[in-house]
């Protein structure tokens, strides 16, 4: 397989404050899907009454942190396993669980199939059709499943983002547990992404995937909660797939102020329930913001951001460099296997930053039409 490209990711403030000779807190970034009501306040007291173990090597078993989810989800500690970021268990599962040759759903998140390739394997794709906004081809998955391969290629592993970035599509918990069904039948490991599923709690699949022994549910803390800076994720399987995970991560991985924070967060219900209520009504009022652009094409969406494609004569590139030198930062996905060469994802970020946004997209594509 041919060498990767480098693979962008949003987030990246630092490097747009130095070339437009800004500080990173005058840029909106609207590249990186985070909670835009911010971490939880209980962090900061936390981090603060936890300095003195900055003098201390992290706790290796994240021990207070796992407690705290499997209390949460309902089910045993021993089926989490704790990363920093969902991104190293991800680069992790290849290695951990012998995936060589991995099917995906394009188009969807760079790190599935980087991951793969630097394990020394191999990936294919199924396609989400655009005509369908890219909804996830649950029946065509399930063949693809049973049959063990795709256009000739021998399948070990399926992986699913769901809710699916840079999308936003998802299915319903009831379709997952069908390609859990399939995955034990053709003995695949089916890997599911929730990285977004706490703004869509009723289709995540979380609380079932201890008992399931070939699928590995991953959640972050970046996104809902807040914590990118801190870098927590963590993975819910079958015991014996948590030790093999485990066993492939580096030592010390989680470092304690990132623990201490996401034990806060974890613990923070009422902020938990502002920023889905917060959610659901500003992805509404900003959806039909969106409807207004010009020529533009906005796909519903269940997570915190949209996912848009610009008029026909329109290419996602210089739109997204225009913006940047306005201090505005958006994904450009137009080079993501699957997509449409207009396609950008807007993060959804507060009422008045949201309004700042769209304005600037409408007098950009008003001016050149």
């Amino acid at each position: 397989m041919a060498r990767l490209k480098r693979r962008l990711h949003g987030g990246d403030v630092y490097a747009a404050a130095r070339e437009l000779g800004r500080d990173s807190t005058a840029i909106l970034d609207f590249s990186a899907s985070i909670n835009p009501l911010g971490p939880s306040p209980h962090i900061w007291n936390a981090i603060t009454g936890a300095r003195q173990l900055v003098s201390h090597y992290p706790d290796p078993d994240c021990w207070d942190l796992r407690h705290a989810l499997a209390q949460s989800w309902g089910i045993d500690p021993d089926h989490i396993v704790v990363g920093n970021g969902s991104t190293e268990l991800i680069d992790a599962i290849p290695r951990a669980l012998n995936i060589h040759r991995l099917l995906v759903v394009q188009p969807t998140f760079s790190e599935y199939a980087a991951a793969v390739v630097r394990a020394g394997g191999q990936v294919t794709a199924l396609y989400a059709d655009r005509r369908d906004h890219y909804a996830i081809p649950i029946d065509r998955l399930c063949h693809v499943m049973d049959t063990g391969r795709s256009e000739g290629f021998s399948i070990d592993g399926v992986v699913l983002c769901n809710p699916n970035s840079p999308t936003g599509q998802a299915c319903s918990a009831e379709d997952v547990v069908r390609l859990a069904k399939a995955a034990r039948r053709r003995n695949l490991w089916l890997i599911i992404d929730e990285a977004f599923a706490d703004y869509c709690s009723e289709r995540s699949v979380l609380s079932q995937a201890a008992s399931w022994p070939h699928v590995v549910v991953l959640r972050s803390m970046t996104k809902f909660y807040a914590l990118p800076g801190l870098r927590v994720g963590y993975a819910v399987a079958a015991r014996a797939t948590v030790r093999r995970l485990q066993r492939q991560l580096p030592p010390w991985s989680v470092n304690m102020m990132g623990q201490v924070a996401a034990l806060a967060a974890l613990n923070d219900t009422a902020h938990t329930e502002k920023s889905v209520q917060f959610m659901a009504e500003e992805r509404q009022r900003l959806a039909a913001l969106l409807a207004t652009l010009p020529g533009c094409v906005t796909i519903p969406t269940c997570a915190n951001y949209f996912w848009v494609e610009l008029p026909r004569r329109w290419r996602a590139r210089p739109v997204v460099e225009q913006l940047r030198r306005e201090g505005l930062l958006i994904r450009d996905c137009s080079s993501v296997p699957g997509s449409h060469p207009g396609a950008i994802r807007l993060a959804v970020r507060t009422p008045r930053e949201n309004d700042r946004l769209v304005q600037a997209l409408s007098q950009l594509l008003r001016g050149k039409s």
